[in-house]
Formats: C-alpha cells, structure tokens, sequence
C-alpha cells in the first residue's frame, strides 16, 4: 500500500472529533446492555485510532500523533444542573476525563422550548470547528465518531483541504424486558464517503482469542470487586469511566393512572405524574422521548426523577 504522507519519515497528523450525544449513547450501550458490560475507554480508544492509522496510512505508530481531540455535545446551564442532584459534580468528574486524555470539550446550552429540551446546533458547530482546524493545523487524518449523514458534506470539505477521514461507528439492536426493539444505524451516506470506515460493532463483538487484547484495551477495566451501576442505590461515579452522567434519555415504555415506566436497560424505571417537569402528565404518549436523572426509592431500588419531555 501507497502512504500517503511525503515519506514514512513524516509524521502523520491525526485530528479527532466526538460527536458527545452519540457518543454516550454507544457508551451506555456497553455499559449497561452488551455483554461486555463495561464503558468505553477514552484512552484506549485513542490509542486504538493511532494503530489504526498507522495500518491504513502505511506509517510507523510512533509516527501517528493526535495533534488535536474534541467533544461536542449540549449541556445544561449551571442553575439547571444545580437542581439536579450530584449532576454537576459528574459533569465536571467527565470534563476531568476527558482532559487528562487531551480532549478539548466544546459545550452549547441545551434550550427549553415549550417544556422540551433540545440540544440544537452541535453538528454544525462540529462541522465548522472541524475543517478550520484541518485548514489551519493540516491534519493528514481526520477522525470522526458519529454518525449522522448530516457530516457527509464536512467529510467532502475535509477530502478537498487532502484529509482523509476515518469514521468510527457503530450499528447495534437490541430487545428490552417487554419485548420492545431498539436499535442504532449509521447513516450509509456517511459510511459511503469517508476515506476509512471502521464498524467498531464488529470489533467489540469479537471475542476470539486473537482479538481478545486489542478489544479489552477498548473498555475501562472492570475491578475484582463488584462494580457499582446507576441501577444501584450506592452508585458512584466511576472517575475512569466515560459520559458518567446522570442525566439519561430513554423512552416511555407504559403509562398507568399517575404513574408510568421508562426505558432502563437491564430494568425498566418507575416514575410519577410529579416527577414531570414542563408538561402535563396526562398529554404523555407512550413512546415520547424523555430526559430524567434517577434517584434511590426507600427500597434501594431507582426511580426517575425531574422527567423532562424531548422532541
């Protein structure tokens, strides 16, 4: 295979991009529904990129640098999240991860728009912030982690300044205790245009023996003691892990007279007509899209909390 850099002597600049809500989102999905049962590792993740890199560009690893890394994704504002139990103890517990890592975070307020939370304007922000950066620092590899068709045009922006883009993403479904279906697809426009697709599903669900090493270094090691969960009452943040936040987005699964349950992999939770802030109880659907922290009940049991309506 050709390199693409000048020579193998050249160093291989490496820029990375996290689109957050996606992120999380896969995260969660290791974390509480894959077998693996464990968060994604920001560490070795990136260093999974580099030999990555150094494979497709046909470069020594220790030519592979991430020169710049990313994280978009809307956040409460701090007199929102003061009411939200510990939330801005785990937000900032997160940024300090992702800062240790060299990541730099890149915040837009989440809107209230009559009653709905939306997180409106971090693609496009991404996208800019994206191809100024490989304009201005010149990566030669661009790296992605998302997963809306809506960066297809930034990957083609990227192609045109000589980047080439790899893309990390990943498709996944799965079953709930009731039987419902939910699943993750990337956007095959996106897939279709990047320079290198990685499918991290098939990676991750790759238990061989072969395997085994570059796969474990992608999750956050799991101690010889019992690893404490959101679903439990004595849950901690765990400072190694990725996206321990306690602001969750699921969906209404039933609704019953004052009461109903969200979707909670591996547990469904409990909430009241109370708990919902900005809409009336009675105007829910089942099937609405909600936010919601989580607190113990008197039984050590979760229940949801300050159940916020999305679009």
């Amino acid at each position: 295979m050709t390199s693409y850099a000048q020579s193998k002597s050249d160093m291989v600049r490496v820029g990375i991009f996290y689109d957050g809500h996606y992120f999380l989102q896969v995260s969660n999905y290791y974390n509480y529904v894959h077998d693996r049962r464990s968060r994604i590792s920001i560490r070795g993740l990136h260093e999974f990129i580099r030999k990555q890199v150094a494979i497709e560009e046909d470069a020594d690893f220790h030519r592979c640098q991430i020169i710049d890394a990313h994280y978009f994704r809307g956040r409460l504002s701090a007199s929102e999240a003061s009411q939200r139990g510990n939330l801005l103890y785990f937000e900032r517990a997160f940024d300090d991860i992702l800062m240790s890592e060299g990541v730099t975070v890149h915040y837009l307020p989440v809107r209230n728009f009559n009653g709905r939370w939306q997180e409106k304007g971090i693609d496009v922000w991404l996208a800019l912030e994206a191809f100024e950066m490989a304009f201005y620092k010149r990566f030669d590899v661009v790296i992605l982690l998302a997963a809306d068709g809506d960066y297809a045009p930034l990957v083609k922006k990227l192609h045109s300044l000589g980047s080439r883009v790899m893309l990390l993403h990943w498709n996944f479904e799965y079953t709930d205790e009731e039987g419902n279906r939910f699943s993750t697809r990337t956007s095959n426009d996106l897939v279709t245009s990047v320079t290198y697709p990685i499918p991290m599903h098939d990676l991750m669900d790759d238990f061989s023996a072969q395997s085994e090493g570059i796969v474990n270094s992608l999750f956050v090691p799991k101690t010889e003691a019992k690893v404490s969960t959101k679903h439990d009452a004595n849950w901690q943040p765990d400072p190694t892990a990725v996206g321990d936040e306690e602001l969750h987005e699921s969906i209404i699964l039933s609704l019953k007279e004052g009461y109903g349950f969200i979707r909670f992999p591996p547990n469904n939770v409990f909430f009241h007509f109370s708990s919902v802030s900005g809409y009336d109880f009675n105007e829910l659907q089942i099937g609405d899209k909600v936010q919601f922290t989580l607190e113990p009940k008197e039984d050590g049991r979760m229940m949801a909390k300050e159940v916020f309506v999305m679009e």
